[in-house]
């Protein structure tokens, strides 16, 4: 068998292997948010006997007085806020790193790598929230998601500015653009496609993050998307036909936006792959 036709085997493998692992799970929640609660209890992956997909959604939504309303505001705001502190500050620093080499650029870079690797302290963090009164706030919270993924955003611009000619910088600099002004009118919009990557890989990780709400925002009041499955699982009873239509609406934002800037993704992905 020629290299070729291996190439061409292997990639199909892999392309079923992906399509097995992401889309019959998908397809699998479908299916229960079509059926009815006693339909839905067998957990079996069969056609529904009622389809009752939208008196599921209209309970979804009245539970708890619309809590899932909530939920989606208080995502959006979370989503927002948080993305867009993590984009502008990690890009200015991811500035600094590529265009100012320093001595102590291994060890910020130490500190960020270490971002990726140590494990969050939720205690530590909590008392440190509570002192400065910012605990069980949006805000807070907004902080807290930031902290999470800077480190990821701040490799991925500073690997990005490497391959801005430096050129720019000078001729800026000639005109009379001070360090504020040369970031902001000459750097940041060459980053579009690395900005547009950062903003929706760390807006669907935000939108779909469970733990950080569950520990650093409790309360009904302040629920998030993800807080809501609670609503119908218990420990001694759960609804599957309502949480797996809890699930798909919830998934819904993020899969739309997935579908409509994953070109984008890849593209500011691999942009800072080589260095010109």
């Amino acid at each position: 068998m020629s290299r070729a036709v291996t190439r061409h085997v292997t990639g199909g493998l892999a392309v079923l292997v992906s399509a097995v692992v992401f889309l019959v799970p998908f397809a699998f929640i479908v299916l229960q948010s079509f059926k009815t609660g006693q339909d839905s209890a067998t957990l079996k992956f069969t056609w529904p006997v009622d389809f009752v997909l939208l008196e599921n959604i209209v309970t979804v939504f009245q539970t708890r007085d619309y809590m899932l309303i909530t939920a989606f505001i208080n995502s959006t705001i979370l989503t927002v806020l948080s993305v867009s502190i993590m984009v502008v500050l990690s890009a200015m620093i991811g500035w600094v790193l590529a265009r100012r080499p320093s001595r102590w650029n291994p060890v910020i870079t130490f500190f960020i790598l270490a971002g990726l690797i140590v494990p969050p302290a939720i205690v530590p963090t909590a008392w440190i929230m509570q002192s400065l009164g910012i605990f069980n706030t949006l805000f807070g919270l907004a902080l807290i998601e930031v902290a999470y993924g800077m480190s990821f955003c701040v490799l991925l611009f500073r690997a990005f500015v490497s391959n801005i000619p430096r050129e720019l910088d000078e001729a800026a600099t000639i005109d009379g653009a001070g360090p504020i002004r040369l970031f902001f009118q000459v750097g940041f919009p060459l980053l579009k496609s690395v900005i547009v990557t950062a903003i929706v890989v760390q807006s669907v990780a935000v939108f779909n993050d469970f733990a950080n709400p569950l520990y650093f925002l409790p309360g009904e009041e302040n629920a998030t998307v993800q807080l809501t499955l609670f609503n119908f699982q218990s420990q001694f009873q759960t609804t599957w036909n309502l949480l797996f239509t809890d699930i798909l609406l919830i998934t819904i934002p993020p899969l739309v936006m997935y579908i409509f800037f994953n070109r984008q993704i890849v593209a500011g992905m691999t942009s800072g792959a080589i260095k010109g």
